[in-house]
């Protein structure tokens, strides 16, 4: 029966916890943005295009050093 009483208590203070890592969180300005993350997915990414096809890299390479040495 005493094993009853430590769980509750390991329970409350895991609930107590949860609860003032949310008030933290949002008090710190955590949930502010709700719009951004919705629309980010519709817009494109400026990135470095990525080339799958490892003889095409090795012949643009040598390429690139010919163009360089001239």
């Amino acid at each position: 029966m005493s094993v009853i009483f430590i769980l509750i208590a390991c329970s409350l203070l895991l609930a107590g916890s949860f609860l003032a890592a949310f008030l933290w969180a949002s008090r710190s300005g955590q949930f502010e943005d709700d719009y951004t993350p919705s629309v980010r997915i519709l817009f494109d990414e400026e990135g470095p295009s990525v080339q799958t096809n490892s003889k095409s890299s090795n012949k643009s390479s040598d390429q690139c050093q010919k163009t360089t040495k001239k």
